[in-house]
């Protein structure tokens, strides 16, 4: 398994994603719908699989959560450092500022956004589509 990057995997009510991923880029997150993400090499069936796995694990809470968007927020520049070849080089354990505020923001979308508080990692390796984490 290569580099990974910390992600939040989210479902979003479809008509908010572009206002979140807004408000989670004025503190240098990002946010990419599973669907488009450059590391996802089928982008329909791995949206597919996320939506039901996160829909099926809470056994009818989130049943109005089937058609959301799954899409993976991530950390930007400001809460990693940076290598000599421009690459983030992880110091450490993401702080946990970064995790409040992460959490912060997803309260303000409180009814159109459903997630598990935990990170989990997604591949970070470049490709000609995809810097990996070269952030700058």
């Amino acid at each position: 398994m290569g580099p990974r990057h910390l992600v939040a995997t989210v479902l979003v009510e479809p008509d908010v994603v572009q206002d979140l991923e807004l408000r989670v880029m004025t503190d240098d997150m990002w946010l990419w719908p599973v669907r488009t993400a450059p590391v996802v090499v089928d982008g329909a069936r791995m949206e597919f699989q996320i939506r039901r796995r996160l829909v099926e694990q809470r056994r009818g809470a989130w049943d109005e959560a089937s058609d959301w968007t799954p899409a993976w927020i991530g950390f930007g520049g400001a809460w990693h450092e940076f290598g000599p070849d421009g690459n983030v080089r992880p110091s450490g354990p993401l702080p946990w500022a970064a995790h409040q505020r992460l959490w912060s923001a997803l309260a303000e979308f409180d009814s159109s956004v459903r997630y598990r508080r935990r990170l989990n990692g997604i591949p970070t390796e470049p490709t000609t589509e995809w810097p990996g984490l070269n952030l700058r």
